[in-house]
């Protein structure tokens, strides 16, 4: 059986401390900013307000730069300590991605010294972009 942290609260825990003290981010303005963002999902249901209150059982969804994770939360945090006691704060469910099916950051990556990226390259890395940016010219427009 695993030890755990001393002297861990049982009580509800703000949203971004807790990110912070299970080092799923670097800092606690980072997890506020990616909060904010929209990048944190409690049980299912986007959360903007760092102020959020989580508590053991909860489950989060964390859009970071390179990866998703997805983690059930166990116990609050009472510091932000090594990575040995923080990684008891929390079981990882992230889904493993399936052999030989390259991640999206994957995709959009090229490999050192392949040269400039061609028209077709960028296209390709353009598709893999949410958002208004992909719209072309005669999208809105109804058939």
């Amino acid at each position: 059986m695993e030890k755990q942290p001393p002297s861990a609260p049982a009580m509800p825990q703000r949203l971004d401390k807790w990110l912070f003290f299970a080092r799923l981010i670097k800092s606690r303005s980072l997890a506020q900013k990616a909060i904010e963002a929209g990048h944190v999902a409690v049980n299912g249901k986007r959360e903007t307000q760092s102020s959020a209150q989580i508590k053991a059982g909860d489950m989060l969804e964390v859009s970071l730069e390179r990866r998703d994770l997805v983690v059930r939360v166990l116990l609050p945090g009472s510091r932000r300590g090594p990575y040995e006691e923080a990684r008891l704060l929390y079981e990882d469910l992230t889904p493993a991605v399936p052999a030989g099916r390259p991640t999206l950051f994957e995709q959009a990556t090229r490999d050192r010294g392949a040269g400039r990226p061609t028209k077709r390259d960028r296209r390709e890395t353009d598709r893999l972009r949410p958002g208004p940016d992909r719209l072309r010219p005669g999208d809105l427009e109804d058939d």
